[in-house]
């Protein structure tokens, strides 16, 4: 199924199982928005909202990024914060449910030339998580605040804080019950065993955007409500700098999406720059060979975008589908969800 929908600033392609380029060259910009469901389960209607939600988080991300000093910080802050507002995917405004029914957010964003870096984990109030990231980096002498400690620092920054119920959507919260229905039955089946279930994609999907400005410096960033029916205090990849967000001017931005614990464990945004550090890779070959080859071994699922100072943005996945875009230098925007 193909479709071509026109836009401001240039011609978007939404392909529903467009093929994987090598890389892709001249990029600006690159977004996701997580894994999504199985392709057995999207309908056209949800469909055009993700292609609708990550053509508007581009379409502002790269207008943020032709303002006069504009910064790939703030292109990448802009593109998630718009997908953040977007009650499709699992960040701000439509993230999952833990186990105890509560909403808790994660973010981080970093710069590539100094390296510099900012996170917040466990927030409930804070509208935007990623400004909050940011500010942590940019007021703070810290990386990383969570839970009470960082949404009084939002509070303090002038962030815009909302009540938790802001963040409640009906999709998510059905989402939530149908897998504490499967938890019991399979724990039932398994006689108490305990037996952890599987996540599926849709249960840690997570938004992130990468970017280079005039300068050549690169930025990425994550956003993330984490895993759906998570137990309390749980903190997955996204807030975890060299887990799911990276960025270094000397090789690549990456932002991840995917089972958190094993992009903890293999460091895989941290990783993919290694290997073109370390080993001479370029983004795609080095991104593909975490993603598809360290990772698919490991048993992890999920995947990560990443861009290099040149603009060759790679998109690298070992699940089944993986929404993601990109703005070339010419103004084209192009989303995909699924591989053919």
């Amino acid at each position: 199924m193909r479709f071509v929908l026109l836009c401001v600033v240039a011609c978007l392609v939404c392909d529903l199982s467009a093929a994987e380029p090598a890389a892709v060259p001249r990029v600006v910009l690159g977004v996701h928005g997580g894994a999504g469901v199985p392709r057995n389960e999207m309908t056209p209607e949800l469909e055009k909202a993700l292609c609708a939600g990550m053509t508007a988080a581009l379409k502002a991300g790269h207008a943020a990024l032709q303002k006069p000093g504009a910064t790939s910080l703030d292109a990448v802050e802009t593109a998630i914060r718009a997908m953040e507002d977007d009650r499709e995917f699992n960040a701000g405004r439509g993230a999952v449910f833990t186990n105890a029914g509560r909403n808790e957010l994660d973010a981080s964003i970093m710069e590539g030339r100094l390296r510099k870096a900012g996170a917040v984990a466990g927030v409930t109030v804070v509208k935007n998580p990623i400004s909050a990231a940011r500010a942590v980096m940019e007021k703070t002498k810290h990386v990383m605040l969570v839970t009470q400690g960082a949404e009084a620092f939002a509070k303090e920054a002038g962030l815009d804080i909302v009540e938790p119920s802001y963040f409640h959507t009906e999709k998510r919260w059905q989402q939530l019950q149908d897998g504490l229905r499967e938890e019991r039955e399979a724990n039932e089946k398994q006689k108490g065993t305990g037996l952890p279930l599987a996540p599926r994609p849709y249960e840690w999907s997570t938004v992130g955007a990468v970017a280079v400005d005039a300068l050549g410096n690169l930025a990425a960033g994550t956003s993330t409500g984490g895993m759906s029916n998570k137990r309390y205090g749980r903190v997955g990849d996204s807030p975890i700098i060299g887990a799911g967000t990276f960025a270094d001017n000397a090789t690549c931005a990456v932002s991840c999406t995917g089972h958190g614990e094993y992009f903890i464990r293999w460091a895989v945004a941290h990783e993919i720059a290694s290997l073109m550090r370390y080993r001479g890779l370029g983004v795609q070959q080095a991104a593909d060979d975490v993603i598809n080859v360290q990772l698919k071994q490991a048993g992890g699922e999920g995947a990560a975008i990443a861009l290099d100072v040149k603009g060759n943005f790679a998109m690298s996945h070992n699940s089944e589908g993986l929404y993601r875009g990109y703005i070339t230098t010419d103004g084209q925007i192009t989303v995909m969800l699924y591989d053919k």
